[in-house]
C-alpha cells in the first residue's frame, strides 16, 4: 500500500488549507484512514480518523471544530480540511491507513505516507 500526501504549504493564522492523500495498492474502501502530525521536537499527534464509508469520524480535541476529515472512495483519496489555522498547527502532516474495524479512537495504523509540511505564520 502506498500513500501520497499533498496540499501542505504556508498559510496565515486564521486561514485554511486542504490536505489530500491518495492511496494505491489496496482496495481503498477497505481501509480505515487517519491523519496525524508531528511538530519539531514533539511526538506524533493523532488528529482524526474516518470509517470505510465515511459515515463515522472521530477527532482529537485539539482540532475538533476546526478540521474535517473526509474521503472519496471513487478517487482513493482522503482529505483533511483545516480551517482557523493557528501557528501551533505548524507540523509535518501524515496520512495513514489500517485494516480492520473502525473505532473512535487513536489506534495503531499499518501504512503511512511520507508527510506534507504545513507552516502557519502569525
Amino acid at each position: 500500500v502506498q500513500l501520497q500526501a499533498s496540499g501542505g504549504g504556508l498559510a496565515q493564522a486564521g486561514g485554511s488549507l486542504r490536505l489530500s492523500c491518495v492511496v494505491s495498492g489496496r482496495t481503498f474502501s477497505n481501509n480505515i484512514m487517519g491523519w496525524f502530525r508531528q511538530a519539531p521536537g514533539k511526538e506524533r499527534e493523532f488528529l482524526a480518523t474516518i470509517s470505510w464509508s465515511g459515515g463515522a469520524t472521530y477527532y482529537a480535541d485539539s482540532v475538533k471544530g476546526r478540521f474535517t476529515i473526509s474521503r472519496d472512495n471513487a478517487k482513493n483519496t482522503v482529505y483533511l480540511q483545516m480551517n482557523s489555522l493557528k501557528p501551533e498547527d505548524t507540523a509535518v502532516y501524515y496520512c495513514a491507513a489500517k485494516r480492520g474495524a473502525w473505532v473512535p479512537a487513536n489506534v495503531r495504523y499499518d501504512y503511512w505516507g511520507q508527510g506534507t509540511q504545513v507552516t502557519v505564520s502569525s
